[in-house]
């Protein structure tokens, strides 16, 4: 059998990436913003299909950054942030010399829990230090509770950063993830739903902040002839080579989703008789994920556990990782306050991903299937 290496989430091409890179050459435009960046904004802006204006960045990360500049978050201010993410989603507060303030999961959507979120609004405003922003995720895909956390935000007047950086193409209620906050991201990495070998962006609801978010990530030049700064800033655009990639993306994209979403059926189905194992799903029709990847809850018992799950995988060289450890349990960020009960520290230490690029193949889908089948008739038999 071949035991070429089965990764967690690779990118698929799609065949025109070549045609708006070569065109990049061809016009000599090979650095920083160009066409390809203005063309890769706009046929984002029109699939997503909403009064928005896009910045294209380098990074995922560059765009929650701007994000906070832009809502003038600064030293000794204080942002909530889902803990159960990346580290991305809270390391640009630090950037900031903020305070992160780090809210617990629920177990529905296992994103940012509204009873937890109100509470740690409530104390900190009683402690005298009301939230500047809250950071909410769609975590793997799945969208959060969108009508529970923004209403709340609206009742305190906090503004929301979105990080969808794993959902494009996503809904929640029809209404597709990237569109819900005050300011929202999406990432590009290499193993994203679709790549642009690296980056992101940030959505605004104005041309204003589109503008000043284009200021910070070109060095902040002041108009002058000139070179003349008021303003610390950022090297943050997008490469034209890069928004070439994208461009060749986004032909792909709706395909990609498909073939994620079917991926998920195809572990409900291996799944569906053994006990062990909680494949987790969206709760309700009102919440359309993308299934970046697919994950599931190894319920532990004295033969099995995530690790030893894990490790089976391995030994076939077969890529599977525990999902994101909790902020509130990370070294950087153990002495910030953290708001909720044990549920993001559940998920993580039961939680699995396995392996969802959308080019997993027949014969690659049939390893995993015996990977499977083979441990758990080891243990139950």
């Amino acid at each position: 059998m071949d035991n070429k290496r089965i990764f967690l989430s690779l990118s698929t091409q799609s065949g025109f990436e070549q045609h708006y890179i070569q065109k990049a050459f061809d016009d000599n435009w090979i650095t920083s913003g160009g066409p390809n960046v203005d063309d890769f904004e706009e046929v984002l802006g029109n699939y997503l299909k909403d009064d928005l204006y896009i910045t294209a960045l380098n990074s995922g990360t560059s765009a929650i950054h701007l994000a906070l500049l832009l809502l003038e978050v600064g030293r000794g201010d204080e942002v909530i942030c889902q803990s159960l993410t990346f580290s991305a989603s809270a390391n640009p507060i630090l950037y900031q010399g903020a305070i992160p303030v780090f809210v617990d999961s629920e177990p529905e959507t296992w994103n940012i829990c509204p009873e937890h979120l109100e509470i740690a609004i409530a104390d900190r405003i009683k402690k005298g230090k009301k939230p500047k922003a809250i950071i909410a995720v769609h975590l793997y895909g799945s969208p959060y509770k969108a009508d529970e956390i923004h209403a709340i935000a609206e009742r305190y007047q906090i503004p929301v950063i979105e990080d969808s950086a794993e959902a494009l193409g996503s809904s929640y209620k029809g209404k597709k993830c990237g569109t819900f906050g005050t300011f929202s991201i999406f990432s590009f990495n290499g193993n994203k739903i679709i790549t642009t070998s690296g980056g992101g962006v940030l959505i605004s609801k104005s041309k204003k902040s589109k503008e000043k978010a284009i200021f910070y990530a070109t060095q902040s030049k002041d108009e002058a002839v000139h070179y003349q700064h008021s303003e610390i800033g950022y090297n943050y655009r997008m490469s034209n080579i890069c928004a070439g990639v994208g461009l060749g993306q986004m032909k792909v994209l709706d395909k990609n989703i498909s073939s994620r979403r079917e991926i998920n059926g195809f572990y409900r189905e291996i799944f569906k008789d053994i006990k062990e194992i909680e494949l987790f799903q969206t709760v309700n029709n009102d919440f359309f994920s993308n299934y970046w990847l697919s994950t599931i809850l190894v319920k532990e018992n004295e033969n099995v556990n995530r690790e030893s799950l894990r490790l089976a995988f391995e030994t076939v060289n077969v890529e599977c990782r525990p999902i994101w450890k909790p902020m509130h349990l990370q070294p950087v960020f153990s002495d910030y306050p953290y708001y909720g009960s044990n549920v993001a520290e559940n998920l993580f230490k039961e939680g699995l991903c396995l392996p969802s690029g959308s080019g997993l193949t027949k014969v690659e889908k049939e390893r995993i299937k015996e990977v499977i089948h083979s441990f758990f008739n080891n243990y139950n038999s």
